[in-house]
């Protein structure tokens, strides 16, 4: 049976959801923290070590302000209110991407909330905001130009240096595409596309991704 350590979500379909309740995008991506929240349970019970959630990408800056905004503030608002429940419930949280663009508030409260949570073991749970695959690429060949290139000195200097790469990739809202995440470390991932928008992807969907995943016969360029 495969080994499981490591699952990655594109929660693609917030805003969509949200227009199609008629009740604008910022609701749609309200809808989807709770979905975040329900989603890290579930792993928690299927016994997964790690889960990585696209959150805000480099490109994301192209939306409209007031989107932004909102977006960030429900980031920050999360963690100043369920910031001791995610202490209690054992989960470790590691940002990926480069905070020095956020908004103050919302840096102060991710690094506390990075160094609040770093000896807890249940579950890791990174969160890839202002994150651009190429961008941490070009930033780790500029780290070792003066070292030997290898595979192991760019997995060493990845903003997920500490974490193995996903096994599976679950990618909502219908699209097939990466959109600059993660590029390095999927090569060979297992992915997989769904139609459904994030708010509406449940624990049962991802159970049946991870027993279909298990049955898998993954041969890593060999027979």
């Amino acid at each position: 049976m495969n080994k499981l350590n490591h699952i990655a979500f594109i929660m693609d379909g917030n805003g969509r959801w949200g227009k199609k309740k008629k009740k604008g995008r910022n609701f749609g991506h309200y809808a989807g923290v709770k979905t975040v929240k329900k989603i890290v349970q579930a792993s928690i019970k299927f016994r997964v070590p790690i889960v990585t959630f696209y959150v805000f990408s480099t490109e994301n800056w192209k939306r409209p302000k007031n989107e932004i905004n909102f977006l960030f503030n429900l980031v920050k608002s999360y963690f100043d209110t369920e910031l001791n429940n995610v202490i209690k419930n054992g989960i470790k949280i590691n940002i990926l991407g480069e905070l020095n663009k956020l908004p103050k508030n919302l840096k102060f409260i991710l690094k506390k909330t990075v160094k609040k949570t770093k000896k807890n073991k249940k579950i890791t749970v990174n969160l890839a905001l202002n994150y651009g695959s190429k961008k941490e690429i070009i930033n780790t060949f500029k780290k070792i130009k003066s070292k030997k290139f290898t595979e192991r000195n760019v997995d060493n200097n990845l903003y997920t240096k500490s974490v193995s790469d996903p096994d599976i990739l679950i990618r909502t809202g219908g699209k097939k595409r990466l959109s600059n995440f993660m590029l390095w470390q999927l090569a060979y991932t297992e992915l997989y596309f769904l139609d459904k928008l994030w708010p509406d992807f449940m624990p049962n969907d991802l159970k049946k991704i991870i027993k279909g995943y298990y049955k898998i016969k993954r041969n890593f360029g060999g027979i």
